[in-house]
């Protein structure tokens, strides 16, 4: 329980310091890049005689809140990677915390973003049907489900071929095909209802960001998990500690 709970700790430390570097690169690049977006669309609504809609709140207290929404989703990431981590590696959870680290994280950005990004890229405000979101939600999630299935089945797949003794290019290239598949079937959802009416270079541009965003949390969270659990294993190491492989009862 000491050993979860030391787990767990540390990824809400790491996740909210990576939500924090994330959150700061957003303010800093993305933010400029969404007041553009929202003045287009009020433009756009004047244009057409709708009502302007009201915010509730500034733009700069909007700023603020996504610095602080960054670092409390980092936090609860950094939480349920840790969870994820300890049921993967239940069996000895402070063995090569490093490698590990930086494996699992890749390959959650890789199935819980990057393989949906891949179907429905991020779009500035503005471009959505309010009538569609749940449609375009539900999607959303499809998409995660195929990514997270896929890399899964992955990862089983390149275990069970190591422990069969194929060698590495076998397991890479099983490894790929599951990839290549999981991206066909996101490719046989249906697609976005919405055209996107933004100029061509202000959706790229958010769209970019989002993706160095994005990737800068899952970085940052395998890097300062990996760090901290270096550290916890030294620490533990040096009081001359038993193994933390022994607080965490296999399953």
């Amino acid at each position: 329980m000491t050993s979860l709970l030391s787990l767990l700790g540390r990824g809400a430390v790491a996740g909210g310091a990576a939500g924090f570097v994330s959150g700061g690169f957003s303010w800093l690049l993305a933010e400029p890049v969404l007041d553009k977006a929202v003045r287009l669309e009020a433009t756009r609504e004047e244009a057409s005689g709708g009502p302007a809609g009201v915010e509730l709140f500034s733009r700069s207290t909007q700023h603020t809140g996504l610095l602080i929404a960054a670092v409390l989703t980092g936090a609860s990431l950094g939480v349920l990677f840790a969870v994820v981590y300890a049921i993967v590696h239940r069996r000895d959870p402070e063995s090569t915390p490093w490698q590990r680290s930086l494996m699992l994280a890749g390959a959650g950005f890789t199935g819980v973003w990057l393989l949906p990004f891949l179907r429905y890229p991020a779009n500035p405000p503005g471009v959505g049907d309010p009538g569609t979101l749940d449609t375009r939600v539900n999607a959303w999630l499809a998409a995660i489900g195929i990514g997270v299935i896929a890399v899964t089945l992955a990862w089983r797949v390149h275990g069970w071929l190591k422990q069969h003794g194929r060698s590495a290019p076998q397991r890479q290239l099983a490894v790929m095909g599951i990839v290549l598949a999981a991206l066909v079937s996101l490719f046989a959802l249906p697609d976005n209802p919405d055209p996107v009416t933004a100029p061509a270079l202000l959706v790229w541009d958010f769209r970019a960001l989002s993706a160095a965003s994005m990737g800068l949390l899952w970085g940052g969270l395998a890097v300062g998990f990996g760090l901290l659990s270096m550290r916890a294993a030294r620490d533990r190491t040096e009081a001359g500690l038993p193994s933390a492989s022994s607080a965490v009862p296999a399953t």
